[in-house]
């Protein structure tokens, strides 16, 4: 049965997708850079393989702009305008070119990668920061038309940069929101209809606000330095994941 018209979508289905929207949206605040992944894998035990990464785009961007609104003041605001620049570039390119990169290594070098950052901080404060965020707006949106959750790719440069853990949640969100916008328009060209999983979306984006709004309180009541031992351990964990999956990919697992 399809629930609300949402294909190969049933009610428990449904409903249990909004749960999933709402919890990863509080760890998604409170760890400052699990969310979306989480999210992402819950999905794809339910939904269409065609379907995922762009349904899952729309509820993460909506996700993205829910928190952006409730923390606003926030957010690092000069590293937007070159995110904006390096996400629209990035955005183009994945929509176009052919990835010879098969989502074994993409899993390997994104793994490897966070890790890097995560333990070597100084590496994530490269250059100057108007250039860094061009290049990881690039990055992040470019690598996103294809494995959709790379928050976690820009979770450790934002920790790097941020001294306050509720700037760096609500710059998170912010980024974030400007990469999913630019994949929707990806998709937009590579002609995917999502036209019959609004309501799913929408019972998703609205279930994702309450769990920001959570999230923020409960962050409000953490110390800094809870905070960046959860992110600290979040990234480590997400990061050995991939390495895992390209692991079990290539078949040495």
């Amino acid at each position: 049965m399809d629930f609300l018209g949402t294909p190969d979508i049933g009610t428990l289905a449904f409903v249990g997708l909004m749960v999933a929207s709402l919890v990863t949206s509080f760890i998604g605040v409170f760890t400052g850079a699990a969310g979306g992944i989480v999210l992402l894998g819950l999905m794809a035990m339910v939904m269409p393989p065609l379907a995922l990464i762009p349904v899952h785009t729309v509820v993460m961007l909506g996700s993205g702009v829910t928190r952006t609104m409730i923390m606003w003041r926030n957010v690092m605001r000069p590293a937007v305008i070159p995110f904006v620049i390096g996400s629209l570039l990035g955005a183009a390119l994945g929509a176009r070119v052919f990835v010879a990169l098969s989502t074994t290594w993409l899993e390997f070098i994104l793994g490897a990668f966070i890790l890097f950052v995560t333990w070597m901080p100084k590496l994530g404060r490269f250059g100057a920061e108007r250039g860094r965020f061009a290049i990881l707006g690039f990055m992040t949106t470019f690598l996103g038309v294809f494995v959709s959750a790379t928050g976690t790719l820009l979770a450790p440069f934002i920790a790097a940069s941020t001294p306050d853990r509720r700037i760096h949640v609500a710059t998170m969100g912010a980024l974030m929101a400007i990469t999913h916008i630019a994949k929707i328009a990806a998709f937009g060209f590579i002609g995917f209809a999502i036209g019959s999983y609004v309501p799913l979306m929408a019972a998703m984006i609205v279930a994702g606000a309450v769990g920001n709004w959570v999230g923020e309180v409960a962050l409000l009541k953490t110390s800094e330095k809870s905070f960046r031992l959860v992110l600290q351990v979040a990234l480590t964990l997400l990061g050995l994941q991939l390495l895992w999956r390209a692991a079990q990919g290539a078949g040495l697992i």
